[in-house]
């Protein structure tokens, strides 16, 4: 799921596996068009999975939601 706001801001929501269970993390993006950032969320997708698990596992959460920006 994504949402892109027309001022070019917005955010892609994706889901980090961890074993059978899922996390969901949100990404702010400063892209025009939904296929712009998730060019971007895939070409930095391992980074940002590394990233929420940190993250994840010293308890930095918004409503059980893992908020990450643009690197």
């Amino acid at each position: 799921m994504a949402r892109i706001k027309p001022d070019g801001g917005g955010t892609i929501t994706f889901f980090l596996a961890l074993g059978a269970g899922r996390q969901t993390c949100r990404l702010a993006t400063n892209f025009r068009t939904q296929k712009q950032a998730f060019s971007y969320l895939q070409k930095y997708r391992t980074e940002f999975e590394r990233i929420a698990r940190v993250q994840l596992a010293s308890g930095e959460l918004e409503d059980g939601i893992v908020v990450l920006s643009m690197l």
